[in-house]
């Protein structure tokens, strides 16, 4: 009898917040090299903040 074996793969949160950040923010997607030397999208985080910088909060304020 053959076992069956579940397959536990989490999603790629990460890349796939990436591509919808860079959907809603196209000029905030950039290209950065990832851990195997190839390119990979990235997110340019001050483009983002500067984007977004009258709804951002520092720290812990509220």
């Amino acid at each position: 009898m053959q076992e069956s074996k579940m397959k536990f793969e989490t999603p790629n949160l990460v890349s796939s917040n990436i591509d919808r950040i860079g959907e809603m923010f196209p000029n905030c997607l950039t290209e950065a090299v990832g851990p195997d030397g190839k390119p990979k999208k990235a997110i340019n985080f001050e483009v983002l903040k500067q984007m977004l910088s009258s709804e951002i909060v520092d720290g812990d304020e509220a």
